[in-house]
């Protein structure tokens, strides 16, 4: 029998709030985001570690900070002592293979306080804010490695909110995470954000990543520039050169086999 979510509770958030997700080992990228986000609240879809070459780093750095941080999948994996990342990637897929490589540098990199941190984090998270409930995901509440898509069906996100919704009563929004490319939709009765990620690029040809202002008109999805050469460095210097290297500065992905037909380029 599963066991029942570990939620936490945020209370009202007033104010403008940041929503992001996948800072993937990539230190320069949250070392920006701090710097966008100033004194106002923030919020964590998880993902912490992955392609990027400074898992310890970026972790210490996010503790430090105090934000709120829902596990992702890497999370969970590390925590557990996996051998793999657990993406969801299919196996043999190019995406599949060269996790193989940043998961192995992230493993070896993180303490045993860490990923006690990583182990502690919640499944999901809720807040209020502006009078409407959200609830906080990494990547679905029936698996959290699930890709939603901005072209997923309304079924697909349906069964996500009813899970959610089981777990945690009524929202009017679901902040998401884990596929890496920010959008939003109403859907399923939902105001459903998917708040990106600000380690890697979201297969757009450009090197900014993104991540969420939440106001009280709506969510409105922003470019984050940042160091990009200083974390393509890190990478390289500690033999990260499958692919996500370029990716830092091309914006594109080294493997589209993750991606639905119509965002392939």
């Amino acid at each position: 029998m599963a066991s029942a979510p570990h939620i936490a509770d945020l209370g009202v958030v007033e104010g403008e709030v940041i929503l992001f997700g996948g800072p993937y080992s990539n230190r320069p990228a949250l070392d920006a985001l701090v710097e966008r986000v100033g004194d106002r609240p923030a919020i964590c879809t998880g993902d912490v570690v992955a392609y990027c070459g400074a898992p310890a780093e970026t972790v210490a750095r996010l503790r430090a900070l105090g934000w709120p941080v829902v596990a992702g999948n890497c999370e969970r994996q590390l925590a557990e002592g996996a051998g793999d990342c657990g993406c969801g990637f299919g196996e043999g897929t190019e995406c599949d293979l060269l996790s193989r490589g940043w998961y192995a540098h992230a493993d070896a990199a993180l303490d045993a306080d860490a990923r006690a941190w990583m182990g502690g984090l919640p499944d999901m998270a809720v807040f209020t804010h502006g009078g409407r409930r959200y609830a906080v995901i990494h990547g679905g509440a029936t698996a959290i490695n699930r890709f939603l898509w901005p072209s997923s069906p309304e079924s697909a996100f349906a069964e996500e909110v009813a899970a959610i919704k089981a777990a945690v009563g009524p929202v009017d929004g679901v902040v998401a995470g884990h596929t890496g490319i920010a959008f939003q939709r109403q859907v399923a009765g939902v105001h459903w954000i998917n708040a990106g990620a600000i380690g890697l690029p979201p297969h757009d040809g450009r090197p900014q990543t993104r991540f969420v202002r939440l106001t009280g008109q709506g969510a409105v999805i922003e470019r984050l520039d940042y160091d990009w050469q200083a974390a393509q460095s890190a990478m390289r210097s500690v033999g990260l050169t499958q692919g996500y290297d370029a990716t830092l500065e091309t914006g594109v992905w080294p493997s589209e086999d993750v991606l639905p037909g119509e965002m392939r380029r």
